[in-house]
């Protein structure tokens, strides 16, 4: 389409869309700048963390001790060496569907690997947004989702 700037694409998503925004940007450098938010990076370490265990088994047909090259395989991290695509990392510290780890493992390899990157943690807040909470930590997320976006996208 005459609409879209191909060299100005960012990509973002949330829960499961934070999963395929990792695993999107081990896989192709079109994307100029991502923002995950509440993402998974490594299932075989979410399989012995997350609430999900059982939905986990039964995806992979069995238990995931049984599974590891599977999950690993499917996972963002294990393909993290290809990534170049500046990644913002938004999580809630007290999420256990999706634990705030797996924004730990897929952060803190792109740091070794020096793509920028920030990781943000939200105090109190879990895989959504705690009502309490929710209308100064959801601006403060938009708010850094919008310029993080800007300082890659913008020319």
């Amino acid at each position: 389409n005459s609409w879209i700037d191909a060299t100005r694409l960012g990509v973002t998503g949330q829960s499961y869309g934070g999963y395929m925004s990792n695993r999107i940007i081990t896989k192709t450098t079109l994307f100029k700048a991502a923002v995950v938010d509440g993402g998974i990076s490594n299932l075989v370490s979410f399989a012995g963390t997350s609430l999900y265990s059982s939905l986990m088994e039964s995806e992979f047909g069995g238990s995931a001790y049984d599974h590891f090259a599977e999950l690993w395989n499917c996972s963002p991290l294990k393909d993290v060496k290809a990534v170049t695509t500046p990644t913002l990392f938004l999580h809630g510290e007290t999420d256990n569907e999706v634990p705030l780890s797996q924004a730990e493992e897929m952060y803190t390899a792109l740091k070794k690997l020096e793509v920028d990157s920030q990781f943000i943690q939200y105090t109190g807040e879990g895989h959504g947004w705690r009502p309490d909470l929710a209308p100064r930590n959801r601006y403060d997320l938009l708010t850094r989702t919008i310029a993080w976006f800007d300082k890659y996208l913008k020319s």
